[in-house]
């Protein structure tokens, strides 16, 4: 039955079936576990076989019905590794269910905790599209908003931060956002709905503007959080940096997520957290935690270029030479880059601009200094600047702010 319901949902995924997959993991982490048990759920869930092999050397296969496998699996459709070794997989015939990709990666999760890795996670709540419009609406009455904030499980007189998810084309946003705050990287209450084309999160945190230990906290990938309010973005920039390590570059799903966050606002004015949230996602790029998540409160006055009409940015001279180098196209001090080159190129130059450091570039981008600074030295030679000039180097970093909102967050991977 499980894996008719799982079925019968992908035909219209939304937020809420994926909440239901969580679910059902986090109710196999609060009770006895073992590797048969959870190959038999996975593979009654998923409506397929399923199997895993934890890094200690167990092991255990099951088809849909709850009958232990042997042997090596003939066709596995879906794969996530675990380290130092093993992995967990689906065995599903023909190509892989909309959902796959969200059972594994909880699948695998699960299976870390069986390894001896700790686990604790909160599950989001999927809303009811219709009142996180409601809320969000600037043209509704108080008192209907309000009634939506307390329908929603949320107080009208604590402060409110709104989040805007989106994804790579093709995949569903409501999804992509239960399965990144499904992880417990945000603290308080958290509500997830699908907006048009984005997904909506609102969080609410009644405690207070942080712990203690937020202040002192940061992400992996992103940097030191300064006060509560700093802490929201890097506690999602801990769970996007964790679930890219998890899936590898070779996840189209996890490498595509981009995240604006929005800044605390009286619950009755949360549209403006929200049109904050969205000009903070016109800033962010796939690619690394870091540049992936933006946070509209960090942006300071650079948020002030999103104003700036997008023709007038793609007019900007600067903004031109650097889209060119992006596209790989002919310069005018150099020949055409080749297939990717470009996008590697502004991906040296943002780290560089963000850290101000070789090395440290270096090491945000997992590669050689050395070939970091031959990257750095080509993006000179073609725009003419000198990156070690505080002034260049201040006129690049702008330059690629404006890139990015001229190509709506999608121009390169700025990782």
């Amino acid at each position: 039955m499980k894996g008719l319901l799982l079925r019968l949902s992908a035909l219209d995924a939304d937020a809420a079936t994926a909440v239901r997959v969580i679910a059902h993991f986090e109710a196999l982490l609060g009770g006895g576990l073992e590797p048969a048990s959870l190959v038999r759920s996975t593979a009654g869930l998923a409506g397929c076989s399923a199997g895993l092999e934890l890094p200690d050397g167990r092991s255990a296969r099951s088809g849909p019905d709850g009958v232990a496998l042997r042997g090596v699996p003939e066709h596995v459709s879906g794969r996530v590794e675990l380290e130092p070794a093993g992995g967990v997989w689906l065995e599903r015939p023909g190509a892989p269910g909309p959902f796959d990709e969200l059972v594994l990666e909880w699948m695998a999760i699960t299976a870390r905790v069986l390894a001896g890795r700790p686990w604790q996670s909160r599950v989001p709540q999927a809303a009811d599209p219709a009142l996180v419009e409601l809320v969000l609406s600037g043209r509704e009455d108080a008192p209907d908003r309000v009634r939506a904030l307390r329908l929603l499980g949320l107080s009208p007189d604590a402060p409110l931060r709104v989040i805007a998810v989106a994804g790579r084309a093709g995949t569903d946003v409501g999804m992509e956002a239960v399965a990144l705050l499904g992880r417990g990287g945000l603290r308080g209450t958290v509500r997830v709905a699908r907006a048009g084309s984005l997904g909506a999160v609102l969080v609410q945190r009644l405690e207070g503007p942080g712990r203690a230990g937020d202040a002192a906290g940061g992400s992996p990938d992103g940097g030191t959080s300064r006060d509560g309010a700093a802490s929201t973005a890097c506690e999602l920039r801990s769970a996007l940096h964790e679930r890219v390590r998890e899936r590898g570059t070779a996840h189209g799903t996890a490498q595509g997520i981009r995240v604006g966050v929005g800044g605390g606002a009286d619950p009755l004015d949360a549209r403006t957290s929200w049109a904050q949230a969205r000009s903070a996602l016109r800033f962010a790029v796939p690619g690394s935690a870091r540049e992936a998540v933006v946070d509209h409160d960090e942006l300071g006055p650079v948020a002030l270029l999103a104003d700036i009409p997008v023709e007038r940015l793609r007019a900007q001279e600067d903004v031109r030479r650097l889209g060119r180098l992006a596209r790989g196209e002919r310069g005018e001090r150099g020949e055409r880059e080749r297939a990717g080159h470009g996008g590697e190129l502004l991906a040296a130059l943002a780290a560089f601009c963000r850290t101000g450091s070789l090395r440290q570039a270096a090491g945000e981008l997992h590669l050689h200094h050395s070939s970091v600074a031959a990257r750095l030295t080509h993006v000179e030679k073609e725009l003419g600047w000198r990156l070690r000039d505080p002034q260049d180097r201040f006129r690049a970093q702008l330059a690629l702010y404006a890139l990015r909102l001229a190509d709506g967050g999608e121009g390169f991977g700025g990782g």
